[in-house]
């Protein structure tokens, strides 16, 4: 044990939750280094070996939890030990001192191996992939977001990952379900490391104390937190004459939808299905018109169309939806100016009587078309679920967030437990995988187009008969055409 320490040490506290990419209302997991990036596609290694990290030694507890988490993985040898990841970010630490990754750790310690990041640009990424696969440089991995899949693979960028794991190994059993999601045909594209909840409700708890409402994680936990429950809390605090404001921020709209179940278009058996029609995601639609038609929706116009998260700080706005970007970091950084011991936070609720469906970001990689070291890069998936799932890693995961953004343990049980109806109530959108078309006139566009629409006054009667017909035979064509070059693969 003394030796693993001395290994060790110079590595901050470890951490494994990715944080997330603030651009757009996608899923992807991104990092601080994705900002300087640069757009050339030359391989750039940043091992511990050539990056100045935190003198911090490791205490014995943190040793502890990752050699238990080493022990969890599968005795192999890993004859390639160079596993090449293009992304607008890096995942190994940066120059600034920022700490190792608990997965790449794992990686190192246990198979020798380590990752050379070819550096893009979020804007020039999928040129960067194209110009790598194309060019046979034998990238392997790709970083996921909701764009990838499964135009990527009708494209001819990436390929199965069935044959470098067995899904009915323990270690991918809490994310098996999940990459359900990305099964086309009868193979998976995405090693799926960790799935958490996308969107969540946040609140000022002063806020609900002061104007003598329950608190939303108490009737959460009573079984009293849905759609009718939040809308009434909507409806007793809103008075524009008061200065009080209602529902805020510009995830609202893909939160709400996928609270009720279903996607505008998703894989089932293998297939790509559209759901315009569906009767539940009309329910979805509907509840956001009365949302908007009942004054409960911050109106923008009257904020030169622009958001006020701060007035949660300021105890003039009820309820703001996003994601756990929102408050990490130093609180002073904060959008919403909650002071910390006042955050609030509660699954987004769904329809009364409903399972409590969670809109789902996951976590994990893709496999690139020819890649050089497939198994290397599955390896790195597996380092990557147990840095994740592992109680004994995640609790310096929960160590840090204690200590960095100042949540208390409450809190961050809170977050684990909407985690964990992410996990099991996943909801996915494939619209913004299969076309640019597709996705602008469902996920992506306007606010008066797709499922967006509803929120911001349209009904979604005239809205769905305008475009329902035309996505449909898109998805169609999409999945004729995605079909085709899975086979490629039998």
């Amino acid at each position: 044990m003394k030796n693993l320490k001395k290994v060790l040490s110079g590595i901050l506290a470890l951490t494994m939750t990715a944080a997330f990419s603030a651009c757009g209302n996608d899923n992807t997991t991104g990092g601080a280094d994705g900002a300087d990036a640069t757009t050339t596609t030359e391989a750039t290694t940043t091992t511990a070996a050539t990056v100045a990290v935190n003198e911090n030694e490791l205490n014995d507890e943190q040793v502890d939890a990752l050699s238990s988490a080493m022990s969890q993985l599968k005795d192999v040898e890993l004859e390639n030990k160079e596993i090449k990841w293009l992304a607008h970010y890096d995942l190994n630490p940066s120059t600034n001192g920022a700490s190792k990754k608990v997965e790449l750790e794992l990686l190192e310690r246990k198979y020798g191996g380590y990752v050379t990041w070819i550096p893009t640009t979020w804007e020039n990424r999928y040129n960067d992939l194209s110009t790598n696969v194309l060019g046979g440089t034998g990238v392997d991995l790709y970083a996921s977001d909701t764009g990838n899949l499964p135009k990527g693979i009708i494209n001819g960028m990436f390929e199965p990952v069935d044959q470098y794991i067995d899904l009915n190994d323990d270690i991918w059993a809490n994310t098996k379900e999940a990459m359900e999601s990305y099964k086309f045909g009868d193979k998976h594209f995405m090693f799926v490391t960790n799935v958490i909840a996308n969107y969540f409700v946040y609140y000022n708890t002063e806020t609900i104390e002061e104007n003598g409402m329950d608190d939303p994680w108490d009737l959460y936990k009573s079984g009293e937190w849905n759609w009718d429950t939040f809308k009434s809390m909507l409806m007793e605090f809103v008075d524009e004459d008061n200065d009080q404001w209602g529902l805020d921020n510009w995830y609202n709209e893909l939160a709400l939808t996928y609270s009720a179940g279903v996607p505008t278009v998703q894989a089932v058996d293998g297939r790509l299905v559209c759901n315009l029609k569906d009767a539940t995601l009309e329910k979805a639609m509907n509840f956001q018109y009365d949302l908007y038609n009942s004054g409960l929706v911050l109106p923008l116009e009257q904020f030169n169309w622009a958001i006020q998260p701060q007035m949660m700080g300021e105890k003039r706005e009820l309820f703001c939806i996003g994601g756990s970007w929102e408050a990490e970091g130093d609180p002073e950084t904060w959008s919403m100016k909650i002071p910390p011991e006042n955050l609030g936070i509660v699954p987004t609720p769904s329809p009364a009587g409903s399972d409590p469906y969670q809109a789902a970001a996951l976590e994990g990689y893709v496999l690139c078309k020819g890649s050089a070291n497939p198994v290397g890069a599955a390896l790195l998936a597996e380092c990557t679920i147990v840095a994740s799932n592992d109680e004994n890693a995640r609790s310096i995961s929960r160590q840090k967030r204690m200590e960095d953004a100042q949540w208390s343990e409450e809190l961050v049980d809170r977050l684990d437990e909407i985690n964990s109806l992410a996990k099991q109530y996943p909801v996915v959108d494939l619209a913004p995988g299969c076309s640019n078309d597709i996705a602008s006139y469902t996920t992506d566009g306007g606010a008066e187009i797709g499922i967006r629409a509803a929120f911001h006054g349209v009904d979604w009667a005239t809205n769905r008969e305008s475009i329902a017909d035309a996505i449909e035979m898109l998805v169609n064509e999409v999945d004729t055409n995605l079909q085709n070059k899975v086979a490629e693969f039998n």
